[in-house]
């Protein structure tokens, strides 16, 4: 059970609760399957809203759902009355009224699943809203790292690329520092955000030094639809410089682990060998895990509504 009704930042957390989504996701691995032990959400609905693009996200909330058990319902937005102009506070009302048991919501402005959460009476849980955080993202990576590495401190974690734009990288930090890692930022000055050192990160501005002796590797897919202007010459020369490839993974220790959020931009971000080898990449192992999270932070928010029924 959590604290909140909500979760909609990582801040929110305790370590604890931290350490309890992660092993209650745990215990839906079965054979290195994901399955669900029982249906604990039977009979109750589930509405995902989805105002950006999604393909990872929202499937795995899709499938979390059903496997629990739960009605799920994609709120079709392209159709709905957002497209004709009505307002957040309206939706918000509209939906309340439909009495979901919990809402899964990613919006392209930062705050906007805050202010849904605070209008409705069911839990919210935050799939992503513009630049501010994604914080099931970062505790699919916690969940990740657990099972390749076999602990989740006293490590040092490198988040590389558009740190300016990334709604995964301010959670990814919040939940390392909660956990007491060594958080590392590298990039170009153009794509870190001024006075992110206050976040109590280290910032680099060249891979060689940044990657040095790291445990994990957090590459950044560059946000392009975000961006508007120029913060980089070409692509060419940001993956010379900032793309991950064999040359600056030496720099990193041995066993070191590559990560991406997908989707990746292959040759830019990372190479794609490089992103196949399965002996250093776990972007396939975050899929996985992203569909455990989804089902442990579903199953714990709906705790006291699951005891009641």
């Amino acid at each position: 059970m959590l604290n909140n009704k909500d979760l909609l930042s990582i801040n929110e957390l305790s370590e604890n609760e931290i350490i309890s989504i992660i092993n209650n996701a745990n215990n839906y691995y079965h054979d290195n399957k994901i399955k669900a032990k029982k249906k604990v959400l039977n009979n109750l609905t589930q509405i995902n809203l989805f105002f950006e693009n999604s393909t990872r996200t929202q499937v795995s909330f899709e499938i979390a759902g059903t496997l629990l058990g739960a009605n799920v319902v994609n709120f079709p937005l392209n159709n709905s009355s957002q497209s004709k102009g009505e307002t957040l506070l309206d939706l918000a009302a509209t939906l309340n009224s439909m009495n979901p048991e919990i809402l899964v919501i990613r919006h392209p402005n930062s705050g906007a699943v805050q202010l849904i959460s605070e209008k409705v009476d069911c839990p919210v849980v935050n799939a992503g809203d513009g630049n501010h955080e994604h914080p099931t993202q970062a505790l699919l990576d916690i969940l990740t790292i657990k099972k390749r590495i076999g602990r989740i401190d006293n490590l040092k974690i490198a988040i590389c690329g558009d740190i300016a734009h990334s709604r995964v990288a301010r959670s990814n930090i919040f939940c390392h520092k909660k956990l007491g890692n060594e958080i590392r930022v590298i990039g170009p000055k153009t794509l870190i955000p001024k006075d992110i050192d206050k976040l109590g990160v280290q910032v680099f501005y060249n891979m060689v030094d940044g990657l040095r002796d790291v445990d994990v590797i957090m590459v950044l897919r560059l946000q392009k639809e975000r961006m508007d202007g120029g913060y980089f010459s070409s692509e060419r020369e940001y993956f010379h410089l900032y793309g991950l490839d064999d040359r600056k993974m030496r720099y990193a220790k041995p066993s070191a682990i590559i990560m991406h959020p997908g989707p990746m931009n292959r040759g830019i971000e990372i190479d794609g060998d490089l992103a196949d080898n399965l002996d250093k990449s776990v972007i396939t192992m975050q899929v996985e895990a992203g569909l455990a999270i989804r089902m442990s932070i579903l199953e714990l928010l709906l705790k006291k509504k699951i005891e009641n029924v």
